[in-house]
């Protein structure tokens, strides 16, 4: 069922050209992602869809009575209304149907006259069109997940990360057919970006959005849109799928470019011997050669630097946490915290908002001191640290001089010498935006430049708390050649889960009340670790259940139990041998989207039978011994 159309899209942005001719329908159960550059036209192709804006041609088409939800990047809400006023406000109208039907059930209750007969059936009806009826237990589900409690707090007293879980929550409350999601995992931390995944993934769930996450984009969406030099280019599949036909269509251009070159070279010899008056059919030849060199003097920005940068030396001595204590009142934050940094060490810090992993790296910066303990520096260390609050510099400033103040160039480790400007020109920065003043760039682009003035400093021991907030797939690709490539000690704060992975072998979690767990490995290893865990936990929890009931209407295995004991095994490993055929079968690239579909669906239907499985073996178990 197509639910809104797009149709000859097109946006200018001054004399810059955003996307033109855009063509693309929306059906219900896709899960789509828009993927392009930092200022190509992201938002503002969701605001055209929400109609928070307009586009300069074309039109955009809604089936009738289809409704759309949008997240934009930063939430506006009122400060002086609290959480609750917000809940039951504008912003959530099923809640005021589901408080209709309740005052419309209140008052035929006490007279069930002719008027009040007729405000509660259409109440009712009203309840069953927007699908109210699970409104409360659904409603309490999702604000619990976003750590959203105190509602009587006000607004205006929440962070901008409980703004965004706030607003998300919100948005998930709200019976709508299209999502529109503007960087949705910003500001969250990686428990609830797992719990949103889950949620999203969501058969009946359509939705189109922005996201830098790649595991997101992996897991959740069905199709992929890549808008590239003003061009939509759709690809029906996961991230994974898009990756691989976007390599094809690269090594595609190169080819023609080639082509269009040497085809080129021979119309010019063509043009130069023949410069008098031409015939039509030799006209026709001339604007036939323009197109041709057109094309040939196409270009693809493909930049290949290596950015291996020469470190001062680091000495023996790194740093040295010994007995760290930290607390804000009744919250600890580290508690007899010890650890001895390591030469090129890479740890990702993990842990819930509010846990104290800022706090954590001003304590090594030295810009917050600890309670107690004592911090050992070696000498030869140079911190290069990317904080959440963002670049601070003259506004007035030009971008290249920004830079140019720290360091006309830094020194790779072969001698090479890169200058401000080539580093700028890696990172995105055109020569015409290194010339743009500060107070221009767009809010990834300030998030990029102040990344740049940190590794610009040429730091031996990298902190970097939360790199990825805002910047686009392409960005955090050269980031991570950077830091691949980076022989010093790195701290990493990240939600990005592809890019902790990538980056990080060894891990701090803090799990509160100023208690932090050392694990030497992967993130993903970690959580594969820890789901493991949970499982186990629930079948304990399980068992505890059963074996509290009286053991005295415990009896012995019957015939036909003795019988299922036997077989469950075996049933087991059979299950184990299917699922593990639907998880290669999933990874298949030439799979179409409706195998997927099935596949998936019968995997998660496998993987809830085992679990069924191992729990009646348990139970069966635990019989026959008592």
């Amino acid at each position: 069922m197509n639910l809104l159309s797009v149709d000859k899209l097109e946006k200018n942005f001054g004399e810059r050209i955003l996307f033109e001719n855009i063509n693309f329908g929306i059906d219900k159960g896709d899960k789509i992602a828009l993927i392009a550059n930092n200022g190509t036209g992201k938002s503002s192709l969701l605001k055209i869809l929400a109609g928070q804006d307009i586009a300069d041609t074309g039109k955009v088409v809604y089936r009738n009575n289809c409704k759309l939800s949008y997240l934009p990047q930063e939430s506006i809400f009122d400060d002086n209304i609290t959480i609750n006023d917000l809940i039951n406000s504008k912003y959530n109208k099923i809640s005021l149907i589901v408080k209709e039907y309740e005052n419309a059930l209140k008052e035929h209750s006490k007279f069930s006259s002719a008027v009040n007969q007729k405000a509660l059936e259409k109440s009712t009806a009203m309840m069953d069109q927007e699908n109210a009826w699970d409104y409360e237990r659904t409603s309490k589900q999702i604000l619990s997940k976003f750590n959203i409690s105190n509602f009587s707090q006000k607004v205006g007293e929440l962070s901008g990360g409980q703004k965004k879980r706030l607003s998300i929550a919100l948005l998930l409350l709200e019976n709508t057919d299209v999502l529109l999601l503007d960087e949705p995992t910003n500001h969250l931390d990686i428990s609830m970006i797992e719990w949103l995944e889950k949620y999203l993934q969501q058969q009946n769930i359509t939705l189109l959005m922005v996201t830098h996450d790649r595991y997101f984009l992996e897991r959740v969406c069905n199709h992929i849109f890549e808008l590239e030099g003003g061009i939509l280019y759709h690809h029906k599949g996961n991230y994974s799928y898009f990756l691989e036909k976007r390599d094809e269509r690269e090594s595609n251009f190169d080819v023609e470019i080639s082509k269009a070159k040497k085809l080129m070279k021979k119309e010019l010899d063509w043009i130069r011997r023949s410069p008098k008056a031409r015939t039509t059919k030799s006209k026709a030849r001339i604007d036939n050669f323009n197109n041709i060199k057109k094309k040939a003097n196409s270009k693809k920005v493909k930049q290949e630097l290596n950015i291996d940068v020469k470190m001062g030396r680091i000495g023996g001595k790194i740093l040295e946490l010994i007995n760290i204590n930290k607390s804000f009142n009744e919250l600890n934050i580290l508690k007899g915290f010890d650890y001895t940094f390591k030469k090129g060490e890479r740890i990702g810090i993990l842990g819930k908002n509010g846990v104290g992993k800022s706090t954590f790296l001003n304590i090594i910066t030295g810009i917050e001191t600890p309670d107690s303990g004592k911090i050992n520096l070696g000498e030869t260390i140079n911190y290069g640290y990317f904080t959440q609050d963002g670049l601070k510099t003259n506004e007035e400033r030009r971008v290249i001089n920004v830079l140019r103040d720290i360091a006309d160039f830094i020194v790779m480790s072969d001698g090479r010498k890169i200058s401000a400007s080539q580093l700028l020109e890696h990172f995105m920065f055109t020569r015409d935006l290194q010339h743009t003043k500060v107070k221009s760039l767009s809010g990834g682009e300030r998030r990029r430049l102040h990344l740049l003035t940190v590794l610009m400093k040429n730091p031996n021991f990298l902190i970097l708390d939360e790199p990825t907030n805002d910047l686009d797939l392409l960005t955090l690709t050269k980031l991570e050649e950077f830091l691949l490539q980076f022989k010093g000690c790195l701290i990493l704060v990240s939600h990005d889960r592809f890019f902790m992975d990538k980056l990080t072998e060894h891990l701090f979690v803090f799990k509160g009340d100023g208690i932090i767990e050392d694990h030497y490995c992967s993130y993903s290893d970690y959580r594969a670790k820890q789901i493991k865990e949970e499982k186990e936990f629930k079948k304990i929890q399980h068992l505890e259940k059963e074996n509290s009931k009286v053991k005295s209407n415990i009896k012995k295995l019957s015939f036909n139990e003795k019988y299922e004991f036997d077989n469950i095994e075996k049933e087991l490993v059979d299950l184990e041998n299917e699922k593990k055929v639907l998880e290669e079968n999933l990874q298949k690239v030439n799979a179409s989207i409706d195998e997927v579909i099935k596949i998936t669906n019968k995997l998660a239907n496998i993987v809830e039978i085992i679990d069924a499985k191992e729990l009646r073996w348990l139970e069966l178990s635990e019989k026959q011994l008592a």
